[in-house]
């Protein structure tokens, strides 16, 4: 039987104003969520609608308001140590080449430098950057310090794997590489894996379950839709299926609304 890797029940996420107190915002509201071990699921919303919320929760690096998050089924308390988080914006210490970069989780966790090297230099090799571990992040594309980040992530081996739009700032073919890397290095191992993306394409053509976000404040799911095409999957030749269409279509049927909502409201906070 297939175990629940992370579980969202029931969670609310609301931030006080640090300069006025009775001043409130609800990003998310009355949430469950659930993904099981070796599932990827993916969220999918308007601009603002609290899907990195949600994620952070998972994380452990927000607390909810209300609700609980449960890791393989015990209370997350602080920080999720079963998770590894690829995160939207850059995340590689620039004073570390590549091999530094991903060898210092492994070292944070008291892994022997010897070691830790052996494992980064594999992962490295593993994400296409074999014989690139002695360059620095301004030494390398955009496409390379996303595959060093993913590399980075998954050298720690999580059972969890969180990612927040990793692939948003690539150019469309870089994308559609690191989306297949992903992809493939995701069949090898079967983690549960929790994706945000505005993109819809991305989401159906990566995920087994896509679940849909209104438009915020207090964001609350809409829809789910299971994405039953055959694996493994190129991200490319995926979209010129029917099927594929066929889903993309029924999602944005329920989408299409709550963008439109979001982008009015982002019109009004401009104005105001």
């Amino acid at each position: 039987m297939t175990k629940t890797a992370l579980s969202l029940q029931g969670v609310t996420c609301t931030f006080v104003d640090r300069h006025d107190a009775q001043q409130r915002y609800t990003a998310v509201r009355d949430v469950t969520l659930a993904v099981a071990e070796g599932e990827f699921v993916s969220v999918v919303g308007p601009t603002g609608c609290g899907k990195s919320t949600l994620l952070n929760m998972a994380a452990g690096l927000l607390a909810p308001s209300t609700g609980s998050v449960q890791v393989f089924g015990e209370p997350l308390q602080g920080i999720n140590r079963r998770a590894g988080y690829m995160f939207q914006a850059e995340s590689l210490m620039p004073w570390r080449t590549a091999l530094g970069n991903v060898m210092a989780g492994l070292e944070f966790r008291g892994v022997p430098e010897a070691e830790a090297r052996a494992q980064a230099e594999g992962w490295l090799r593993r994400v296409g950057l074999g014989g690139n571990g002695h360059r620095y992040p301004h030494q390398m594309s955009g496409g390379m310090r996303k595959r060093a980040s993913l590399a980075q992530t998954l050298a720690l081996d999580p059972d969890i794997i969180l990612m927040d739009e990793p692939f948003s700032a690539l150019d469309i073919q870089t994308r559609q590489l690191m989306e297949n890397e992903v992809l493939e290095l995701w069949q090898a191992k079967k983690k549960a894996v929790l994706f945000i993306t505005h993109d819809l394409d991305e989401a159906i053509a990566m995920s087994d379950r896509v679940v849909i976000l209104s438009a915020g404040p207090a964001s609350h799911p809409i829809g789910e839709f299971a994405i039953d095409m055959p694996r493994p999957r190129d991200v490319a030749e995926i979209k010129t299926t029917q099927r594929f269409v066929e889903l993309h279509a029924a999602i944005w049927a329920q989408l299409r609304d709550e963008v439109l909502k979001g982008y009015a409201q982002q019109l009004q906070g401009a104005a105001a």
